[in-house]
């Protein structure tokens, strides 16, 4: 396959052109050494398309330069057959855990399935009009960050009803580091699929090849893999995401706090949501680690029904720390400061164990740990992880 796909590459470079009104996708030369994603590189993979039903997972980040991958694929005469749309929705436009609904793109005509909600996995009847599905969505390398789990249910579904699954790789944002607790299976759930640590470095092209080879998903050697691999890129890259992944991770500090603050969740803080800065400070309205203040809103497309709405909290402004990582740090000084006050800090405990793949982290927190001692925990896991990984890695 390598050297058919290496051969049509050849041939287009040499003079092979898109069709008359095929769309002019701006491309960097490989060589230039600007990071190219997967999407971008359409000599590698239209090839595989050609007379195919095809299906797609995507959203507003799956962009080829400055057009979406759905426009680009139907000025090249690819067959689009379905778009399933992920929690966010197609357009990226649904709050966290919000309903996303099925029904007709308006611009393309093109059925939009939802696998958020009810039903993650696409049904018999959506696969068996399918010949190849494709993945293309870009994530932020937390586990809890839920487009990995909608990509294993659309593999699991590939791989039972044998049609081909293509996954264009993307930068992750966070993929020099390597941290945290590994997921307890019994622990299992939408926002933690994988036996993998909280920030497993891995982009969701080398996820894909880890979930096929560690049989993750049943019949997994059934399942017809390609991946097209970013160009240029190594994991210790600093990458700026050129789309907000989601409504409430609008930056680049967003996203490197994530990692840390995604866990505030099942706690009564407000990270931000219904503000201009969601996931970049922490505040409670009857005591604070700081004088910072601000007043979640109703945010359509963010927030509608945030923590503390319309209620004063103050806390920690975090827009201009140095961040990155896993930061242990703001759940241990707040956790200290609820229980100073007699006050439940975990307030969702079964959330919050969800979050961190098992009950350990919380007990450790609540016990009084250090970070230290906790991270000390955590070795084994992410050095036999290390090990793990290592056959499906892409990128240095």
């Amino acid at each position: 396959m390598k050297r058919l796909l290496s051969a049509l590459l050849l041939l287009w470079l040499a003079g092979c052109h898109p069709a008359p009104d095929a769309p002019s996708v701006a491309k960097t030369p490989a060589d230039s050494g600007a990071i190219i994603p997967g999407a971008e590189q359409l000599p590698e993979y239209l090839p595989l398309l050609q007379g195919k039903r095809v299906g797609l997972l995507v959203n507003q980040t799956s962009l080829t330069g400055n057009q979406h991958l759905v426009d680009v694929l139907l000025a090249n005469k690819v067959n689009i057959v379905s778009i399933f749309a992920p929690e966010h929705g197609f357009r990226g436009d649904h709050d966290a855990g919000a309903t996303v609904s099925s029904g007709i793109d308006s611009k393309t005509g093109i059925p939009l399935l939802s696998l958020y909600g009810a039903n993650k996995a696409p049904s018999a009847e959506q696969m068996q009009a399918l010949d190849i599905v494709i993945f293309d969505i870009q994530d932020v390398g937390v586990r809890y960050y839920t487009y990995i789990s909608s990509m294993h249910y659309l593999m699991q579904a590939a791989a039972d009803y044998n049609v081909a699954m293509l996954v264009l790789d993307r930068p992750n944002p966070n993929g020099r580091y390597l941290d945290g607790p590994v997921l307890d299976l019994a622990f299992q759930s939408f926002v933690g699929m994988h036996p993998i640590p909280l920030l497993h470095g891995m982009t969701v092209g080398e996820l894909a090849q880890m979930i096929k080879g560690e049989r993750w998903i049943n019949q997994a050697e059934q399942l017809q893999l390609t991946v097209v691999p970013v160009a240029n890129y190594q994991r210790n890259m600093r990458y700026s995401l050129p789309v907000p992944p989601s409504p409430n991770l609008p930056n680049d500090q967003a996203i490197a706090l994530y990692p840390s603050l995604g866990f505030f969740e099942a706690t009564p803080l407000s990270v931000g949501r219904g503000t201009p800065f969601p996931f970049q400070v922490l505040g409670y309205d009857k005591f604070s680690l700081g004088e910072f203040a601000f007043t979640p809103v109703a945010t359509p497309g963010a927030a509608m029904n945030p923590p503390l709405k319309d209620t004063t909290a103050k806390g920690q402004d975090l827009r201009q720390v140095n961040a990155g990582g896993l930061d242990l740090s703001y759940l241990i000084n707040w956790q200290r400061l609820f229980a100073a006050n007699n006050a439940t800090f975990f307030n969702s405990p079964g959330f919050m164990d969800k979050l961190a793949g098992g009950d350990t982290l919380r007990q450790q927190i609540e016990q009084g740990l250090s970070e230290q001692q906790i991270r000390a925990s955590w070795q084994n896991g992410l050095e036999a992880f290390a090990k793990q990984r290592q056959p499906y890695l892409l990128y240095p």
